[in-house]
Parts: C-alpha cells; structure tokens; sequence
C-alpha cells in the first residue's frame, strides 16, 4: 500500500545535527517514530559542501505530525518567531515534557510556558485549559490568568486555576 504523503510538514534545518535531534524528540514523546533517512551523494558537493554518505534528511512523526530534519550548514538558525506547541492535561504532562525539553536548553528564553531545546528550537508546553481560562467572558478571570501566567516560567496549573477562580 502507498503511503500518503502529508500535506504539511515542518521542515527543520539543524547544523550538521539532524539526525540527533530526530532522535532526541522521538525519545520525549510517547507516540514518535523515525522514518526514511536519506543521504547527500558527491553531486552537488560544491553547494552543500556535505561528504557523501553524510545524512541529508530524516523524516520523524510525534504524535500524529510529520516532522523533516535537515542537515545543513550555519546559515540558518531557529528563533522563537516559530515555535511547537505541546497541549498537555495534566501537570504531570507539564512537568514531563518541560523537565525533558529544557535539559540543556537556554535557560534565558523560559517564560511563560516558553522554552528553547538544546538545539533552539522553541516550545511551549501548556495545559488545555489555559485556552478556556483565557478565553472567558469574565475579562477579571482572564486579567488575573493573565498575570500569573506572566510570571511564570514553567505553566504551574493549580496556581492558573486559583487565579482564574478569584
């Protein structure tokens, strides 16, 4: 059976550590897989200056989301312009994929459920019911959410609840 190829895919450009970090992200989320690995060949040696044999892509799946690791050169370099969002239900979600995703990460860009890997890529790690909590029609509820969540680095959600209920 042919398999489909997915519409959309983030396509990130890592320097010369794809591979690694594919797998690093299929190690933190349960449901995550490696797929097709390809490699550079010598054509093209004088663009990409990458030695043959040397990994060129590696397609990865984290939950349901097809993800493709480049392995490029310094020319680029991710920012918080771009960032993946975790939806978590628990605090232990939270507290899962925040303590696995800040271990050498920059501790600098934690703010506010905001975190930069140790490759910079840039999450945030939120529980579910923050979106509700933020979206209510009570704008006290939602100035008070509002500033305790600004305060915080890492989403604590008994401290959003306490706030949203007064």
């Amino acid at each position: 059976m042919e398999q489909r190829i997915q519409k959309i895919v983030a396509n990130l450009w890592f320097e010369k550590v794809a591979e690694e970090a594919a797998r690093y992200y299929v190690s933190i989320f349960k449901n995550a897989s490696i797929g097709r690995i390809l490699y550079y060949s010598q054509e093209g040696f004088e663009i990409h200056h990458m030695a043959e044999g040397t990994v060129l892509t590696v397609e990865f799946t984290l939950e349901g989301q097809k993800f493709l690791a480049l392995n490029g050169d310094s020319a680029f370099k991710f920012t918080e312009a771009v960032s993946f969002i975790i939806n978590c239900e628990s605090q232990e979600e939270i507290d899962y994929y925040w303590n696995r995703l800040t271990v050498g990460g920059d501790e600098e860009a934690q703010n506010c459920g905001w975190l930069k890997d140790k490759f910079g890529v840039s999450w945030q790690v939120s529980p579910v019911q923050l979106d509700d909590m933020l979206a209510d029609s009570d704008p006290e509820r939602v100035k008070r959410v509002t500033k305790v969540m600004l305060e915080m680095k890492k989403l604590d959600l008994a401290e959003l609840q306490k706030a949203f209920e007064g």
